[in-house]
């Protein structure tokens, strides 16, 4: 479905972030690379590919996926951490960083 973003529309039971709904091609962009990036580490398993060369996707997978990351990081802390007027917003969006971080970090 190209332009939709189709993300779970409740994150930790708060409503979910739409101001990401600006940034929806750039970020399926960037998810639709990861998925052509995971299939080229799939596909050179199945063919039987050189470890290094896999263990190379891999890390640009990583990458990648840190790299969206990041943004998506970026994008939470400055909408509902630093900008919220409301002091319970911003302490809500702590605390879902928070549990993000905590879950990352495992």
């Amino acid at each position: 479905m190209p332009g939709v973003y189709t993300h779970t529309p409740y994150i930790y039971g708060n409503p979910a972030m739409s101001h990401l709904s600006t940034d929806n091609d750039k970020l399926l962009a960037r998810v639709r690379r990861l998925r052509g990036q995971v299939e080229a580490i799939e596909r050179a398993i199945e063919t039987g590919k050189d470890c290094a060369a896999i263990l190379q996707l891999v890390a640009s997978v990583r990458g990648a996926m840190g790299g969206l990351t990041a943004e998506l990081l970026e994008h939470h802390l400055h909408h509902h951490v630093t900008s919220p007027d409301d002091v319970a917003d911003r302490a809500r969006g702590a605390d879902e960083l928070n549990a993000v971080i905590r879950t990352y970090l495992r």
